[in-house]
C-alpha cells in the first residue's frame, strides 16, 4: 500500500507542476485579447493572428490543466447526491468511474488524436485563413498531451482510493482526499470516521 502512495505522490507531483506551468499561459492569452479588442475599438478590424492565438491558448490552457483539476478536486461533481454518501461510497464511485469512464475515454481520445496530429504535422498543416498561423500541429499535439495527463491523473487516485478501502488505517487520511465532500472539504461526518479508524489501529505498520 505504501507503494500505491508513492505512485500517488510522484504522478501528482509531475502532473501539478505542469498544471501550476500551464496556468501561466492565461498571461499572454489576457494581453492578446486585449490588443485584438484595442484593434477592433481603434483599429477598425481585428487580426486573424490574435483571434487565433486567443483560442490556440485557450485551448492549451484547458487540455493541460485537466488532470490538475482532477487532482486538486476542483471539476464539476454532483454534491446534492455525492455529500450525503458515506466516505467509503464515495470511494467505491470514484473507483468505479475511473476505470469505467475516465480510463478508456482518455485512451480512445489518445487513439484518435495522435494521429490526427501527425497527419497535421506530415502534411503541414496551417490556418485556413490566408493571414492566420502555420503550423496547426502545434496545437493538435496538445489534445494527446493534455488526455495523457488527465489518464495519469486518474491512476493516480485510482491508487489513493486503492489504498482508502483496502489500506491500513494510518494511511487513510492521505488516501482520503477524494471521498471527502467536494472540494476536499470534509464534513464533521467524514473527520470522526477517519478519526475512528485512526484510534482502532494507531501503531498499524
Amino acid at each position: 500500500m505504501e507503494k500505491l502512495l508513492s505512485i500517488s505522490r510522484r504522478l501528482e507531483s509531475f502532473i501539478s507542476f505542469i498544471g501550476k506551468l500551464a496556468g501561466w499561459l492565461a498571461v499572454p492569452m489576457i494581453l492578446i485579447i486585449m490588443t485584438d479588442v484595442f484593434y477592433r475599438r481603434f483599429g477598425g478590424q481585428g487580426s486573424v493572428i490574435l483571434q487565433e492565438l486567443e483560442w490556440h491558448l485557450h485551448g492549451a490552457l484547458f487540455l493541460l490543466c485537466f488532470g490538475y483539476a482532477y487532482l486538486s478536486d476542483t471539476h464539476v461533481r454532483i454534491e446534492l447526491v455525492r455529500d450525503k454518501l458515506r466516505p467509503r461510497t464515495r470511494a467505491w464511485i470514484e473507483l468505479i468511474g475511473v476505470v469505467l469512464f475516465l480510463v478508456p475515454y482518455t485512451i480512445l481520445f489518445m487513439w484518435y488524436s495522435v494521429p490526427w496530429a501527425i497527419d497535421s504535422f506530415t502534411r503541414g498543416e496551417v490556418s485556413s485563413a490566408l493571414t492566420g498561423l502555420t503550423n496547426r500541429w502545434v496545437i493538435k499535439s496538445v489534445l494527446p498531451l493534455g488526455m495523457l495527463l488527465l489518464l495519469l491523473s486518474g491512476i493516480a487516485i485510482f491508487c489513493r482510493t486503492l489504498v482508502f478501502l483496502f489500506g491500513p488505517a494510518h494511511m487513510r487520511t492521505e488516501a482520503g482526499t477524494h471521498v471527502g465532500a467536494h472540494h476536499a472539504d470534509l464534513t464533521e461526518v467524514d473527520l470522526h470516521e477517519i478519526e475512528e479508524a485512526r484510534q482502532e489501529n494507531p501503531k498499524e505498520p
